[in-house]
């Protein structure tokens, strides 16, 4: 077996074994890849510094922060070229041209006000970022990516729970996501209804390293990963 990083583009390879844990594991599922999953190495491209959230301007918020696992399925017309969102700059701005990952998949985007024909704005990268967050007599952590999918209520507002202050505490209006998602939230006692609150984040030292990522096609869909996951999937 080799890592996915090393196969030669335009080769159709089938996943034997994801090394590196769950969370790489559920990471590279929301992106359709897992074991047994047959994929194309179309490209390799380089990529904009940092791998984690992204921070997008849209029609109905003027920040909303969204997991990289989901921006890669989202494709812009931008110049009258259609690009992966991924590789917009800060300041960017495009219309939403397909969205690849079936209708469940758009139904989530939906939720955030992001449809084919949605005009988009690349804010940031988000940084690395962990949110310590608590209900009721739990406290649980979750990355930037996992907290975009909790919708509170602020002042009347649905507001991402990241964008809650510490110390805040609001009522989950929603939850953005699939059943796994849902089963994940409930496993800690976090559902629509129940009073949750910001405790901290904790900032993780920035990193310098821009990379490459790897642009593969799974089921006729286009996805990217960066070659710190393509190193964790052998094939």
């Amino acid at each position: 077996m080799r890592s996915l990083k090393d196969v030669e583009l335009e080769t159709t390879v089938v996943v034997k074994e994801i090394t590196g844990g769950m969370d790489v594991k559920e990471h590279l599922e929301e992106l359709g890849v897992t074991e047994g999953t047959e994929l194309e190495v179309v490209a390799t491209e380089p990529v904009n510094v940092h791998w984690g959230p992204i921070a997008l301007g849209t029609k109905e918020y003027d920040e909303l922060i969204i997991a990289r696992g989901w921006a890669d399925k989202i494709y812009i017309d931008m110049d009258e070229e259609t690009i992966p969102l991924l590789k917009l700059a800060e300041g960017d701005k495009g219309t939403v041209r397909s969205i690849e990952g079936g209708k469940d998949f758009e139904g989530f985007l939906s939720e955030y006000g992001i449809v084919e024909g949605s005009e988009l704005t690349f804010l940031r990268h988000v940084p690395d970022c962990t949110i310590v967050a608590s209900s009721g007599d739990v406290e649980m952590r979750m990355g930037e990516g996992q907290a975009s999918k909790i919708f509170a209520t602020q002042d009347g507002k649905s507001v991402q729970l990241n964008q809650l202050r510490e110390g805040e505490s609001s009522t989950v209006k929603k939850i953005v996501g699939g059943t796994h998602v849902m089963g994940k939230f409930e496993q800690i006692g976090l559902k629509e209804g129940s009073v949750i609150t910001l405790l901290r984040k904790e900032i993780v030292a920035p990193t310098s390293d821009r990379g490459t990522y790897i642009r593969a096609q799974v089921g006729g869909q286009h996805i990217t990963i960066g070659h710190g996951l393509a190193e964790k999937v052998l094939v």
